[in-house]
């Protein structure tokens, strides 16, 4: 980080942790308690209902996020909505900048984050419009993203055995029973990287492992979101069954929409049904994962990265 950055990231310490800016806007804005937060994949870009909207605009020492975040409430929930892949649909899940992303949700007070995501079905029972609450990932993206805010001169290994948290992903599979969806609790995600779509040999290989889904972008999510002590949990919503299924057409962009218009609306219904019956997990083990995980004293790690990480390492800090 340049020394004008460490500067600015001193400055906004100096502020507290609980200022951000707004869109167009240097002034401090209060923030609020806790917050759930809505990561919009394919399809889904706004969340209807939202009171008291604001757009906010943030700044991270990872660079931008993917665009602006709208912040309001929603059934007296404060709630904070971003569009993964930008409004307009023009980041790539290889491009994203997941680190920004989740760092600035941080800094937002968010607690639980609900991300919603298209995939491909791996399984026969697992059809097109159903959604997948998976509790596994296995990684196929061959290490070209970032996926660690601890990549300088602290080394911490946080546990990642169960990768989302149990009581969020019950929480929306509820959701989605009680409205009558089909609805498909646990299995495995395989995150691949894209963007273009597996070959038949791929689909069959993560198949013979018995995966589930395959997606390209939420174990990356998952994995900061550990780091930062966040709650998560994903809502996965099937277009298609990838390219193994002979029955079915081969997966393409077109039958990905269509299926997507069609599945938005029930997510929308979803996050709608869970964020009122959803209570504060304070005891989740989510919230603790960095505890025992740093391997390097703070006292040995440099002023730049404390600075750069403060809004992790705060609560550590003696």
């Amino acid at each position: 980080m340049a020394e004008r950055d460490v500067a600015r990231f001193k400055r906004a310490k100096e502020k507290g942790p609980t200022g951000y800016a707004r869109a167009g806007s240097r002034r401090k804005v209060h923030m609020p308690g806790t917050r759930i937060a809505i990561i919009g994949g394919s399809g889904l870009y706004d969340i209807d209902g939202f009171l008291d909207k604001k757009s906010i605009k943030m700044d991270t020492p990872f660079g931008e996020p993917s665009d602006a975040f709208i912040a309001g409430r929603l059934h007296n929930k404060e709630i904070v909505f971003l569009p993964r892949h930008g409004k307009s649909h023009s980041i790539s899940p290889s491009h994203v900048n997941y680190r920004a992303n989740i760092y600035a949700l941080k800094k937002m007070n968010v607690t639980r984050i609900i991300s919603v995501s298209a995939c491909g079905s791996l399984k026969e029972e697992l059809k097109p419009l159903d959604f997948v609450i998976p509790s596994q990932f296995i990684d196929r993206t061959g290490g070209k993203r970032l996926d660690t805010f601890f990549d300088e001169d602290l080394v911490a290994h946080v546990g990642f055995a169960e990768p989302v948290c149990g009581a969020l992903t019950q929480a929306l599979y509820n959701a989605g029973k009680k409205l009558g969806l089909g609805m498909h609790l646990g299995g495995t995600y395989v995150n691949m990287e894209g963007p273009a779509f597996s070959t038949k040999a791929e689909s069959n290989l993560y198949r013979s492992w018995n995966a589930d889904i395959i997606g390209m972008t939420n174990l990356t999510e998952a994995k900061l979101a550990r780091e930062a002590e966040i709650c998560y949990a994903t809502l996965a919503s099937i277009t298609d069954y990838d390219c193994w299924y002979d029955k079915a057409e081969s997966v393409s962009v077109d039958a990905i929409i269509h299926n997507l218009n069609m599945s938005v609306q029930n997510a929308k219904k979803i996050i709608k049904e869970v964020i009122p019956a959803m209570a504060e997990y304070e005891d989740c083990p989510c919230r603790r994962s960095l505890k025992d995980a740093m391997v390097t004293p703070l006292g040995a790690v440099s002023e730049k990265t404390k600075v750069k990480l403060r809004l992790l390492l705060k609560k550590y800090e003696k």
